[in-house]
């Protein structure tokens, strides 16, 4: 018995493919996926354009992350202000939801990073001095500290204990280096790539940037997607097909606040049942639990000359700081958010932000960056450590934009539009007086001689730090507190945390997987 065949033409295929997504049908054949409710055409499916299309995407939790649902709250310090610096007023912000690094960044993790940079950068031993914390940051005149200076950030006795003498710059490359090197792990995991450690030296070094732009050379692996467009082809990892992860990057000061209160444990249907002072359900230092009753809920001072309490019951522990898992998390699962260290945020400071900055996800340090193009609009050749180029945005790329108008965002509507700036070994001002602590002014204003420079509360490279340290009283403790410090200074009780955006819906769909 013979098998009958029927052929259908190309265009009453599509006709029937159009009818049937009238009716809610799915597309018989091709590869798996929907069809358009727009034009009726397949998605996924090489035979009609191999447009590609996924729904229900939900992103996976980074290592190091946990998840913070975001929301509204008032931010700023509610307890007295008894320095009366009245730079934290009370308002509400709402802040987008987003992922945060369960604990403070450690040394362990900090010289993962110094170890991938020696052995990349061979020929540039300035990339690893640039990079290396400052140990001397815990020397004091009257106080016998070397041997921090000489332990602390590489024993083994202080591996999970958090790396300090990092300034704001060094937190940042830290991040960019993280992320390249989670989502190489992400394509090597997944089959995409084969990995080539060894040859992964100078500016060949894997970086997610270069990679989507095609400036990245790679070993295509066993699972190498398909291009669609082209059957038969395979093609890189596009941004779009949502496998890459979003940057690691600190986290603004509203993200860092929000993330530390853990309102989410203090809220039934929208309705707050208390108002915390810490990240913990007190307005006392100690643990109110019957089976933890009286022990210390962070590493901080106690009192003049009381770093840890009494020998055969130490308060907190800690001498210094402690590990990086210590004590109890907040509500969102998140370690040390009051004590231990304080942590970098993203933001410039300004003792006023609070009165221009936006109520969604509030933020002062934007600058509007642009990729570096040729005149055939692909990216110019990557730097020598490996990265794509950016710049500010020209007057001619932003044009007649209605949202914003310049590219340098740092000074907006704060009253001092030519704040003094430091860049290189000088000082740029409108004028300060004939001398300051940073060196000595001509009557215009102009440097005529550099002195050393700490940088100042109007100065655009001064960064806001939060959450108090080991040599802090509880009053610092408090997530509303804050604090700065120019970007390129780093300390003894300072040290920082990574977060990363939220792509898609504030709530997780089901339980995310962890990377």
């Amino acid at each position: 018995m013979k098998t009958k065949h029927i052929v259908i033409s190309t265009a009453c295929f599509a006709l029937a493919l159009s009818l049937t997504s009238c009716f809610g049908g799915k597309k018989s054949g091709g590869h798996s996926g929907d069809v358009s409710s727009a034009t009726g055409w397949a998605y996924n499916d090489p035979q009609y354009g191999g447009f590609e299309y996924q729904s229900g995407y939900e992103q996976e939790t980074g290592p190091g992350l946990v998840f913070v649902e975001g929301g509204t709250f008032i931010m700023g310090r509610v307890e007295q202000d008894v320095l009366y610096t009245h730079n934290s007023t009370p308002r509400r912000a709402t802040v987008t939801s987003f992922y945060m690094d369960e604990c403070e960044v450690s040394n362990a993790n900090y010289r993962e990073w110094l170890y991938w940079i020696n052995h990349v950068f061979e020929e540039n031993p300035a990339v690893y001095l640039d990079a290396l914390p400052d140990t001397l940051v815990w020397r004091r005149p009257l106080a016998y500290n070397e041997p921090y200076v000489q332990n602390y950030l590489r024993h083994p006795a202080y591996a999970d204990y958090p790396v300090v003498g990092v300034n704001w710059e060094q937190a940042n490359k830290y991040c960019n280096w993280r992320t390249d090197r989670v989502n190489e792990n992400i394509l090597y995991q997944r089959g995409i790539i084969e990995l080539n450690v060894n040859e992964q030296k100078e500016e060949n070094n894997f970086n997610t940037e270069a990679y989507l732009y095609g400036q990245q050379a790679v070993t295509p692996g066993k699972n190498e997607l398909d291009d669609l467009a082209n059957e038969g082809q395979k093609r890189r990892v596009r941004w779009d097909d949502g496998i890459l992860l979003p940057d690691y990057r600190l986290p603004s000061e509203a993200e860092w606040e929000f993330a530390a209160l853990g309102l989410i444990g203090n809220t039934v249907d929208e309705r707050m049942s208390d108002r915390k002072i810490f990240p913990w359900n007190s307005h006392v230092m100690r643990n109110a639990d019957d089976r933890d009753r009286g022990r210390m809920m962070a590493n901080f001072v106690r009192g003049n000359g009381d770093y840890m309490g009494t020998a055969g019951y130490l308060n907190d522990k800690g001498d210094i700081t402690v590990d990086v898992h210590s004590y109890w998390p907040n509500d969102y699962g998140l370690y040390c958010m009051a004590g231990n260290v304080n942590e970098w945020v993203r933001d410039v400071y300004r003792p006023l932000t609070f009165e221009d900055a936006a109520e969604l996800n509030p933020f002062r340090g934007n600058e509007f960056m642009q990729l570096t193009v040729d005149e055939t609009g692909a990216p110019v050749e990557k730097d020598s450590i490996g990265r794509l180029k950016y710049h500010l945005e020209t007057s001619d790329e932003i044009g007649d934009r209605k949202n914003y108008r310049e590219a340098y965002q740092i000074n907006y509507l704060d009253g001092d539009v030519s704040s003094n700036v430091v860049e290189g070994d000088s000082w740029i001002s409108t004028g300060m007086g004939t001398s300051n602590m940073y060196g000595t002014l001509g009557d215009d204003g102009s440097v005529m001689e550099v002195g050393k420079q700490l940088g100042s509360l109007i100065s655009d490279k001064t960064r806001v730090y939060k959450g108090g340290g080991w040599r802090d009283r509880a009053y610092w403790l408090s997530p509303g507190t804050r604090r700065f410090l120019d970007q390129r200074n780093c300390r003894d009780d300072i040290g920082f945390r990574c977060a990363m955006v939220r792509v898609g819906a504030p709530e997780q769909q089901g339980r995310s997987q962890r990377l």
